[in-house]
């Protein structure tokens, strides 16, 4: 019996240190609601991690009465991390310690423009930073990660066309004028293998590819133990292989590309008759519950995928392959046919055998990953002295593991 109250207080205890961390801040009488359990047990709670200085307590105004407001514990300085992806947007603010204390996220409409989406990841920043208690001096940088291709040192989409709306927007410089604070700019599929490589699936990997599968796909490469971006920063972009030489015309302007036969709208097309129209999140829900048609675009997108991540594996020679995204979260219903379709490829190594797993840190992997590069950065900056934030070509340097 002790033993199971023990159980049921250290959940409890999880329960309130997730809400808050969900939330930002919130006063027990907020806590009490967000999490179901009773006043007292809250107050108790809270009481416990105050002393074990998980969580701070600070005075505020609720409904014109005073009240104690309940946030994550953090050192010295925060990080931002952004996630601007094809119709949503992720922000999480990090402590020097790596430790999650908020993080929201927001939809946003097909084909976001830069300057409405940036005006939204400011303020949310802001919000988030309102909300346990810091203010923007606190901000020690910025991390963005973004669905194309991008110029570290301006944040300028480097291939036109990829995402519509931001060609001639220099992230880096937009937002550093908005915040005055540092900011660093990269690929959401290189952020997310940093993620994983620092934090998930990919841990004490040196040479990793990470595949991130959504509405588009895109691939970060680890090579020991550093981001490998390429010339341009376009390597990676997989998601523009061509696999159908006479298949559609893709938003980057050459046909057939990988993500015109199993991004989002070539991915639900053959369902509109049997399903009616479907979202991304739809597909991957009813896939998981076990829909058969679902499963199936699911299935034969993961194995044309793996057709072309098995022609980077043969280049590359990764010990491991994450796969990641929105529809990761299928699981093994997108990455066993990937595995087979890679394993019918890439000759079999008799000494080291080539993994494919499912990422862990599912869609917050980018966000993760722009918490990390920025947290690196600052790092290597006071390592050296320099009061400028590391280039992020330098940063993710460190090893893998």
């Amino acid at each position: 019996m002790t033993g199971s109250q023990s159980s049921l207080r250290g959940a409890n205890r999880a329960l309130v240190v997730e809400t808050v961390k969900r939330y930002g801040g919130l006063t027990q009488v907020e806590l009490t609601a967000a999490t179901g359990l009773s006043p007292a047990t809250v107050s108790s709670i809270v009481k416990e991690l105050l002393a074990a200085g998980v969580v701070d307590t600070r005075g505020t105004i609720r409904s014109g009465r005073r009240a104690q407001l309940v946030t994550i514990a953090r050192s010295t300085g925060l990080a931002a991390g952004v996630d601007v992806g094809p119709r949503h947007l992720r922000v999480a603010l990090a402590d020097v310690t790596r430790e999650i204390v908020a993080e929201q996220s927001l939809p946003l409409p097909a084909e976001h423009r830069a300057d409405t989406t940036l005006d939204r990841a400011t303020l949310l920043v802001v919000d988030l930073l309102e909300r346990v208690g810091a203010t923007l001096d606190d901000l020690v940088g910025l991390g963005v990660g973004l669905p194309a291709p991008v110029e570290p040192g301006t944040g300028l989409v480097t291939v036109r066309g990829v995402l519509r709306g931001w060609d001639e927007t220099p992230v880096v410089h937009v937002l550093a004028k908005r915040l005055a604070k540092p900011v660093l700019v990269d690929n959401e599929a290189n952020l997310g293998a940093l993620a994983e490589s620092r934090f998930g699936a990919a841990r004490g990997y040196q040479d990793v590819v990470y595949v991130s599968v959504g509405a588009g796909t895109g691939a970060g490469i680890v090579l020991s133990g550093h981001l490998h971006r390429g010339f341009g920063g376009t390597a990676g972009e997989i998601g523009h292989v061509q696999v159908d030489p006479q298949g559609r015309i893709c938003r980057c302007g050459s046909r057939g590309c990988l993500d015109t036969v199993v991004g989002y709208p070539a991915l639900v097309e053959p369902l509109v008759v049997s399903h009616g129209t479907l979202t991304l999140r739809d597909v991957v829900q009813r896939a998981a519950d076990g829909d058969p048609g679902c499963r199936q675009v699911v299935a034969d997108a993961g194995a044309v995928i793996g057709g072309v991540v098995a022609g980077m594996a043969m280049v590359v020679n990764p010990q491991c392959v994450v796969v990641g995204g929105e529809l990761a979260a299928t699981g093994e219903v997108l990455v066993q046919p990937m595995r087979e379709a890679i394993a019918r490829r890439v000759p079999l190594n008799q000494i080291v055998a080539l993994d494919v797993v499912p990422g862990e840190l599912g869609v917050r992997a980018s966000v993760l990953g722009a918490l990390a590069m920025v947290l690196e950065a600052t790092d290597q900056a006071a390592a050296t002295g320099s009061a400028d934030m590391a280039d992020p070509s330098d940063v993710a340097g460190g090893d893998a593991g």
